[in-house]
């Protein structure tokens, strides 16, 4: 078969281009999901995290009743940011050493701020008795509004990937039976 004069098979520049065009778009497209998916995943692991240290928290607080009828408390007093340096150590409460309700409070307190430190860029981490209602936003202060017979709930937040500073609290979990 014979072509005609002028006519040429194949693809011009331009076609090719924006062929290339197309699919550098496609492939930018799928490289930003892909950066979105893994902060995702980066984020639901952060907060299951989170959650587990809270009730890992809750459980310490109900294993030690004693100290949760105290009037001084050691839990109401778990108010520790990250930003402040690392949480002081008081003394050990492991195997045969003899520890009241009051430093075995400390001690959870104090291992549960040291946690906070290590799994949590920028954590901060509060228990108190709060009533308080969320803010037109939907989000809790880190505040807390007392009122008599008050839940106990840890309010635990740490600085997404590019913030600046912690911001509110990221779990707020009312500890339902830790309260004598």
């Amino acid at each position: 078969m014979r072509s005609l004069p002028g006519v040429h098979a194949g693809f011009t520049l331009v076609e090719v281009l924006v062929a290339l065009f197309v699919v550098a778009l496609g492939i930018a497209g799928a490289a930003a999901l892909q950066t979105l998916a893994v902060r995702a995943a980066r984020d639901a692991a952060r907060l299951s995290d989170a959650t587990r240290l809270a009730r890992s928290l809750a459980e310490r607080m109900r294993a030690n009743p004693r100290a949760l009828a105290q009037p001084d408390n050691p839990y109401l007093h778990l108010d520790y940011d990250a930003g402040s340096g690392a949480p002081t150590a008081p003394a050990l409460c492991y195997a045969d050493t003899p520890c009241d309700a009051d430093a075995l409070g400390r001690f959870d307190v104090f291992e549960v701020a040291d946690a906070v430190a290590a799994g949590f860029p920028g954590g901060r981490i509060r228990v108190c008795r709060d009533a308080g209602e969320p803010d037109a936003a939907g989000v809790l202060p880190w505040a807390c509004d007392p009122e008599d017979g008050a839940p106990i709930v840890v309010k635990l937040g740490w600085r997404a990937q590019g913030d600046r500073e912690t911001g509110a609290p990221k779990l707020v979990m009312p500890l339902a039976g830790a309260a004598p």
